[in-house]
């Protein structure tokens, strides 16, 4: 049966035009030239005639390939469905036999993974471009049902996860990291970024995430120096006087990257190891993938998440975003590449359900000094995220850090539900693992006896 004309017959008879864009009926859709020329036909004239369909002996007439249909009782869903089944065989076909071959001979000889995913690609492009939805959106009315079961779901902690951070005024302010965000970090160079969002890493660890980094900037050994002398710290593994004040710390961080621990220090980090490897200090696990991987030569959003699903990952950090390979400029604007990047991370926080926490820079400033050209601590505005502005829109929240002598400070520069201009005071000694927020008030009085 030839379903386009069939369609196209309906569509005059009701005077309905507006079918054909509502099930994306397009030329690439049509059986025939002729199909084509009638399907054209009938939009110009819409477009020319605030919307009206032409009657069928004036597409007769002008579309000699036209065959009229009378009285077509199957629904347009019914016809639409039929066509783009028909023009997914054909673009399949169109594939198989044309550019398959070429891309085999031009790629896959020399990296046959790069042309499954250029396959993949292409076969979802199609599937996207011949499906029908029978359903758009959500109805808020008919739809409360099932969002009552999501409730009961997020309730018993079965589809919604929030990972709680280590700083508890975030905690407080914006209720931990929600499943399905992205939530962005902004400093100046050098002022702590990696460590901060390596802490929130290693909290959802510590809380039994999965989690993902992606280290574009630090090497394997130096990124897991770190994070040991973090989660060491943790567990207070070492006393360490600092300035006359004496901290449950970590194994010293300088120290693991120069090999220099004591014999003393030394077996008690391979002991250390032991005890992570039977599963202490972390319920959960972390998942590095460093800047001198060999492996980690694709760095693109798709590769993203595919490291996603391959880990099962809960939360992620993207450490940062401007060493990703970005999506293509579309909108061939400044910075449109990273824009585009920023927003496909965004889509697949949603679409994975992860926590994704994003690195970028701010502007370097001349206001961060006193009058005598001492820097103080000040946290980066929101205004000041360089790259591009997309980082800032797409995220739930964005944090601007900043440190000086051992101090840290990160202010909530927005906060979609709240919180914003909230500033944490951090206490930051990372070469021992010891980054917290500063204990004030009663808290910080309860620890002194007097």
């Amino acid at each position: 049966m030839h379903y386009t004309q069939m369609l196209l017959s309906k569509a005059i008879d009701d005077n309905n035009v507006q079918a054909l864009t509502k099930y994306g009926i397009t030329a690439k859709d049509c059986a025939t030239e002729g199909d084509r020329q009638t399907l054209r036909y009938i939009l110009d004239y819409a477009e020319k005639n605030r919307g009206q369909a032409p009657g069928y002996a004036t597409v007769t007439a002008e579309c000699p390939d036209f065959v009229y249909t009378p009285q077509v009782g199957d629904s347009y869903e019914f016809l639409a469905r039929e066509i783009k089944k028909h023009s997914a065989k054909v673009q399949f076909a169109e594939l198989v036999n044309g550019k398959l071959g070429e891309q085999f001979e031009n790629v896959g000889q020399k990296d046959i993974f790069k042309m499954f995913e250029w396959l993949q690609s292409e076969v979802e492009s199609i599937k996207l471009r011949t499906s029908v939805r029978s359903k758009i959106g959500t109805d808020i009315k008919s739809d409360a049902e099932a969002f009552l079961a999501e409730y009961r779901r997020r309730k018993d902690g079965e589809s919604f996860k929030i990972w709680r951070s280590k700083f508890p005024s975030i905690n407080e302010q914006i209720g931990g990291y929600l499943s399905g965000n992205m939530y962005t970090w902004h400093g100046r160079s050098g002022r702590g970024k990696s460590v901060f969002t390596m802490e929130e890493a290693i909290e959802a660890a510590v809380q039994g995430a999965n989690v993902l980094v992606w280290a574009m900037e630090m090497s394997r050994f130096e990124w897991m120096a770190r994070a040991y002398s973090a989660i060491s710290a943790r567990a207070g593994i070492v006393n360490a006087n600092i300035d006359g004040i004496d901290y449950e710390a970590g194994f010293e961080n300088r120290a693991l990257l120069t090999g220099k621990l004591s014999d003393e220090f030394e077996a008690g980090f391979e002991i250390f190891l032991s005890q992570m490897a039977e599963g202490e200090h972390l319920a959960g696990n972390i998942t590095l993938r460093a800047a001198d991987d060999a492996d980690f030569f694709t760095r693109d959003v798709k590769q993203l998440e595919a490291d996603i699903l391959a880990t099962k990952a809960d939360v992620v950090v993207v450490d940062p975003i401007y060493l990703m390979d970005y999506e293509a400029n579309t909108s061939k604007v400044a910075g449109g590449d990273v824009a585009n990047t920023s927003k496909r991370i965004r889509r697949l926080a949603g679409l994975t359900g992860a926590v994704i926490h994003v690195i970028t820079q701010a502007d370097e400033v001349k206001d961060d000094r006193d009058d005598e050209g001492n820097r103080e601590l000040r946290a980066p505005k929101r205004a000041e995220i360089k790259k591009t502005k997309a980082v800032l829109e797409d995220a739930a929240n964005v944090f601007g850090i900043d440190t000086l002598d051992g101090a840290g400070i990160i202010e909530i520069g927005k906060g979609r539900n709240g919180g914003e201009g909230t500033q944490v005071e951090v206490l930051y000694l990372p070469n021992y693992g010891i980054v917290r927020e500063v204990e004030t008030g009663e808290a910080a009085v309860s620890q002194f006896d007097f």
